[in-house]
């Protein structure tokens, strides 16, 4: 009975003079989403609207719209021409083969202004009717098991559901960010979580082979291609990283070696962020995790940095970064025992609250810009797009 997928929208409403150029990138991250589904998608007065040509198509449509940020819910509705007799025989026919309470509540908004009745008698006047036809049903006001809403617009709109969606903002609303992404929980779901604040993300994997296998590689592409069904297309850098580490554990103190590492890291990172259009990087350091992220060791390495690095996961709880890692489908593969740069060449004793200073000292052992200039001039770039 279904045949359009209707489409609400939350903060956007907030933009002011700005509105319309955030729902123009909304429609078109919706474009993006169905772009291999057969479908029409309008806009009007606050809402999209997707047409299948297909009804059958709608459960696939709606899985793939519950992953656009921006979105705050979505209905599977049914569109009529606004005749008052195909409004009450819709509402009664609906409410007989999809209502699964004893209770209703009919909830009406007139955006066309020329019907000729107004919200509330539009309301009084359908509940009375479907009460009447519709056997064994009661209104209740307050705590209905059914909601029966009807949207008057250019058309009419039928539903019963709302289903939640992600909300935040659109992507590509906020910028550019690059993602280090590695192949455990955190740094998926650091992403995740900028994305849906607008954000649109590329990602930047360090890899150091032979000591890191194509295993683990393949799980960071898989990683990404995870966080694309949320984000759109991204573009993954990956950086061959074995001789900065070789460097490193061949000219300085073990103790610094993770802290060393990750400079290094920052200044690639930021050059290719520079290079490709990225306003900042994006991390998925939580604070204390690990010795190389208490709140020193993060200082030494933001100190390499003059763009912004924004750390999404900065105080939250592990299990609160793995019930969302859960949610949007990253946890199953970024437990997959494979390990990643980070975790090779690992001193027992690690600096955990290091002076800058030193590792400064250490620094002058390494030829810092050579290194940097050859893994940015080496990068793979893999373009990544969800399905």
């Amino acid at each position: 009975m279904y045949n359009v997928v209707l489409i609400r929208y939350g903060e956007i409403v907030l933009k002011g003079n700005n509105r319309s150029k955030f729902e123009k990138k909304l429609v078109d991250n919706v474009k993006y989403a169905l772009r291999e589904e057969d479908v029409k998608i309008t806009f009007s007065q606050a809402r999209l609207y997707v047409e299948p040509n297909d009804p059958l198509d709608l459960d696939r449509i709606v899985n793939k719209l519950k992953k656009v940020f921006g979105i705050v819910s979505l209905s599977l509705a049914v569109k009529i021409e606004s005749d008052w007799e195909k409004i009450k025989e819709t509402s009664v026919k609906l409410m007989e083969e999809e209502n699964m309470g004893k209770t209703f509540k009919v909830e009406a908004r007139r955006g066309d202004k020329s019907f000729p009745l107004q919200s509330m008698e539009i309301a009084k006047e359908i509940g009375g009717y479907v009460l009447s036809k519709v056997k064994g049903l009661k209104v209740d006001v307050n705590k209905p098991d059914t909601l029966l809403s009807i949207e008057v617009r250019e058309s009419t709109y039928i539903y019963l559901n709302k289903i939640p969606a992600l909300g935040g903002m659109p992507v590509g609303t906020n910028g550019k960010g690059l993602l280090l992404v590695s192949g455990g929980i955190d740094s998926p779901v650091a992403g995740f979580m900028l994305a849906r604040r607008g954000v649109e993300i590329d990602a930047l994997h360090f890899f150091s082979p032979p000591y890191t296998g194509v295993k683990a590689r393949e799980k960071v592409v898989e990683l990404c291609k995870i966080v694309s069904q949320y984000s759109g297309k991204i573009n993954l850098y990956i950086a061959n990283f074995t001789e900065p580490q070789l460097a490193i554990r061949d000219n300085c103190p073990p103790e610094q070696m993770v802290l060393l590492m990750r400079r290094i890291m920052m200044r690639v990172a930021e050059r290719v962020a520079n290079e490709k259009g990225c306003d900042a990087l994006i991390t998925g350091e939580n604070l204390g995790q690990v010795a190389s992220q208490t709140m020193k060791s993060i200082v030494a390495t933001n100190d390499v940095c003059s763009i912004p690095v924004f750390r999404p996961l900065i105080g939250m709880d592990k299990n609160d970064i793995i019930d969302i890692a859960k949610k949007i489908g990253t946890f199953e593969t970024s437990i997959l025992p494979y390990e990643d740069c980070c975790t090779i060449f690992v001193p027992k004793h690690p600096e955990t609250q290091p002076k800058i200073e030193k590792l400064e000292r250490s620094e002058t052992h390494l030829e810092i810009d050579k290194i940097v200039d050859e893994v940015v001039n080496n990068l793979e770039r893999i373009e990544i797009k969800n399905n």
